[in-house]
This record gives structure tokens, C-alpha cells and sequence, in this order.
């Protein structure tokens, strides 16, 4: 009899806890809130967050998925790398810093610059199938008409776009075959100016091109040579028209 009363008052006060200890704080961590970036609008893979395309809402902190980001700053600026749409939260895997695949490049171009490729005539004149997007090259002709090689200043610095397969796949796009190798390109895409295109044009057609790497993963340092390219366009255009 002793024990069953013992045992009452133990169940008793584990009643009491629940009730009065336990319970509130389930309801208050089932109640909290926490505010984090979500889409205000769709996009399109490639676009540049701006402010005009997140907004911060509170939501419940229950279940809320890991990672998820709570913190403007870390989206705004960044590229999303794949279609969003309105409502959707932001994670890191949904951004990057550069929109370098080709089809993000392709929906930027805005007529001050273009898309423009050239044929890669051997292994090594495409850096042996090493070019990846993003890459600064300098371009090497072969004058077939001089039997001589000529480093253009016109494309001293160039961006590579990518490089695409003679079945039409392009460097991103490539999957492993089962030997473990991959289809080698058979051109490379450069981002240039309208000048830029037409020169490549002319000599695709009168020699052989090559490309040599000058810059890679350092997008200031790109920069810096993009502008330095832009500053000898400039000065040719000038000497031209003076």
C-alpha cells in the first residue's frame, strides 16, 4: 500500500512537470520565429540577386530546413545557379559568385560585346582540352599565307565562353564515359567585341588559331586584364581614326 502511494506522488509530480515545466517550453520553441531570405519574384538561371527579387519573412523555426539563408547580404550580388522561383528560400547550392556556365553568358550579352567561335585545328591548339569556362587566353595565329605565327594585340586577353564538342556539347555539359575519358572539343566560344569577332573570323579563315592560358580562378585579375584589353582596343580605334 506504502508503494502505491509513493508512486502516485511520482506520477504526480511528473504530471506537474509536464504540465508546468516541460509543456511551455515545447510552445515556446513551437511559437519561435526566425527571419530568412525568400524569392519575391521568379528568375532565370545566371541573373544577378538584387534587392528587388528577395524579401525577409519570419517563419517557424520548427523544421525549418539546415542551411537555409537568413542573411541578405550573403545572396545579394551573387548569380543564381539555377531557375528560381517566387516563394522559394535561398540556400547556398542555389548561388554562385560568377555566372560563367554559357548559357548565363549568352543571356547577358547586350551588344557591346558578342558570342563568337573558332574552330580548334588541333589537340594542343586547345590547351589539350584543358580550357574551362571563365579562362583568359591569349590568342596565337598561324599565318598559312606568312608561314608565321602572330600574337594579335587585339586578342591579347580574351574571355573563354566555353568549349563545345563536335556533337554540340559544351564543356559544362560533359559527362564521364564509361572508359573514363570525355569527348575532346572541337571549338572554342570567346566573349569579345564586335571588332574582336571579326578579326577571329578572318583568321579562321586564313590560318590556324591557338590559345594560350593567361588567367584562371582569379576573377580580379581577369578583370584587370579585361580592362587592359578594352584600353588597347581603344588606343587601336583611335590610331585608326587619327
Amino acid at each position: 500500500m506504502k508503494n502505491r502511494t509513493v508512486l502516485g506522488i511520482l506520477c504526480l509530480i511528473l504530471a506537474l512537470l509536464l504540465a508546468f515545466g516541460l509543456t511551455p517550453i515545447m510552445n515556446k520553441l513551437s511559437d519561435g520565429r526566425v527571419s530568412v531570405v525568400r524569392m519575391k519574384q521568379d528568375v532565370s538561371q545566371g541573373h544577378k540577386m538584387t534587392e528587388d527579387d528577395i524579401e525577409i519573412v519570419s517563419v517557424g523555426a520548427v523544421n525549418l530546413p539546415s542551411g537555409v539563408i537568413k542573411d541578405k547580404e550573403a545572396v545579394l550580388g551573387k548569380f543564381a545557379s539555377s531557375d528560381l522561383w517566387k516563394g522559394d528560400y535561398l540556400f547556398p547550392a542555389k548561388l554562385s559568385d560568377t555566372a560563367d556556365s554559357a548559357a548565363d553568358v549568352f543571356r547577358s550579352l547586350d551588344g557591346t560585346q558578342v558570342a563568337v567561335s573558332v574552330t580548334i585545328p588541333t589537340f594542343a591548339g586547345g590547351l589539350s582540352g584543358k580550357l574551362l569556362n571563365g579562362d583568359i587566353v591569349s590568342l596565337i595565329v598561324y599565318s598559312s599565307d606568312r608561314k608565321e605565327s602572330i600574337a594579335p594585340d587585339a586578342l591579347k586577353y580574351v574571355r573563354v565562353i566555353t568549349s563545345t564538342t563536335s556533337g554540340g556539347l559544351d564543356r559544362d555539359e560533359l559527362t564521364q564515359k564509361e572508359d573514363g575519358t570525355y569527348d575532346l572539343p572541337s571549338t572554342i566560344t570567346l566573349l569579345a567585341t564586335p571588332e574582336q569577332a571579326r578579326l577571329l573570323a578572318e583568321y579562321e579563315n586564313s590560318g590556324r588559331i591557338h590559345a594560350a592560358l593567361v588567367c584562371r580562378g582569379n576573377e580580379k585579375q581577369a578583370k584587370k586584364l579585361l580592362k587592359a584589353q578594352a584600353e588597347i582596343l581603344e588606343e587601336m580605334e583611335a590610331e585608326k581614326h587619327g
